[in-house]
């Protein structure tokens, strides 16, 4: 059964969604998305372990700060959360910006983090950052009185989605018009962050999995697996939405990533 809650951090209340009981595994979602993405995941997961899907701060249901922001900001949120929830440590996965968040959250607590599952995982770098005031928007679309820009956001997302998968289209949408007027700024705070610094800290050990039909995400899988000496995945007939088109599959490499850093301790 899948239980929603809250917890307080310096942002205000924090949303968060959990499933099962046992070692923590906490899941970071993509922008502008909730922790719907992962719906379908987080009892899989939660058949053997404490499954946690919390809203990022400034999305979903949790609180949304006026403040500009940033990787630093979303993983404070994550901190917030960890501590109010009392895990020593945890298993911590992220997909695409839930990624990069994942990245600072396990250079900031090194051992706590005992496994790092980076799905899709934007690799930053600096000639990136460089060019990140000239990337054009991904989500942002500019409100129309007849409604017009809601068709225009969908069929900026249809193509990520197959036939049949409308019903997570659906849920995209209803997560980025709730922060419509900054749907753009989760995208921005990625192409800002400074991974290159972070990398080297993390000490917890990495998957690296991607959708094959992921196309944005695709160039950095090697990159990153390469960064972190990790364990890499592609998985064919996945792609943006992977946690939602591949809900097994994913709980698969997860758990599978989470047992062999349990097998290592031993």
């Amino acid at each position: 059964m899948l239980t929603a809650h809250y917890a307080s951090s310096r942002f205000g209340q924090l949303h968060y969604v959990e499933c099962g009981e046992g070692e923590p595994v906490l899941l970071l979602h993509q922008t502008p998305r909730s922790w719907t993405e992962y719906r379908d995941v987080l009892p899989l997961v939660g058949a053997t372990h404490r499954a946690i899907a919390m809203d990022t701060v400034g999305y979903g249901a949790s609180a949304k700060p006026a403040d500009d922001q940033s990787i630093e900001m979303f993983a404070d949120g994550v901190e917030d959360l960890v501590a109010g929830l009392g895990l020593e440590s945890f298993h911590l996965v992220g997909h695409h910006t839930g990624g990069v968040i994942a990245v600072e959250v396990a250079a900031r607590l090194g051992s706590r983090v005992r496994s790092l599952v980076l799905s899709a995982t934007p690799f930053i770098t600096p000639e990136k950052r460089a060019r990140a005031a000239w990337k054009r928007p991904v989500d942002w679309v500019q409100p129309k009185p007849d409604g017009s820009h809601l068709m225009e956001l969908w069929n900026r997302r249809r193509h990520f989605y197959k036939p049949g998968q409308e019903a997570a289209l659906n849920r995209f949408m209803a997560d980025a018009v709730r922060v419509l007027d900054r749907a753009e700024d989760g995208h921005i705070a990625v192409r800002l962050f400074a991974m290159d610094e972070r990398l080297p800290r993390i000490t917890a050990p990495a998957t690296v999995i991607c959708g094959q039909d992921d196309d944005p995400s695709m160039p950095s899988f090697e990159p990153m697996v390469n960064a972190l000496s990790a364990t890499g995945h592609i998985v064919p007939g996945a792609g943006v939405p992977f946690p939602e088109q591949r809900p097994e599959e994913f709980a698969r490499l997860v758990l599978d990533a989470v047992a062999s850093a349990g097998a290592a301790d031993r």
